[in-house]
């Protein structure tokens, strides 16, 4: 069988000044790092799957987060997203 070959895909990428939780930056580095990813291409992967209503981590990257969000004191979750407060 032919090996399929991946499309590529040329991309203008621009700087954002988005502000996160901090605590959530730090899992998605940490993420990010694990997978050998900058951090942008983890986002840009996670809200393209989100956009077809799909995961982006797969069960072993799932368990994977859950090990970081225990390090870095994560305790929130996707209930909590709209709840935020600033100090």
């Amino acid at each position: 069988m032919a090996k399929k070959s991946k499309k590529r895909f040329v991309v203008e990428r621009v700087q954002t000044g988005v502000r996160m939780e901090k605590r959530l930056v730090k899992v998605l580095k940490a993420l990010a790092e694990y997978h050998d990813m900058s951090l942008g291409d983890l986002l840009e992967g996670i809200v393209l799957h989100a956009f077809e209503g799909k995961s982006a981590l797969s069960k072993k990257s799932l368990h994977v987060v859950a090990e970081f969000k225990k390090l870095y004191g994560l305790e929130l979750n996707s209930a909590d997203s709209h709840q935020f407060v600033e100090k």
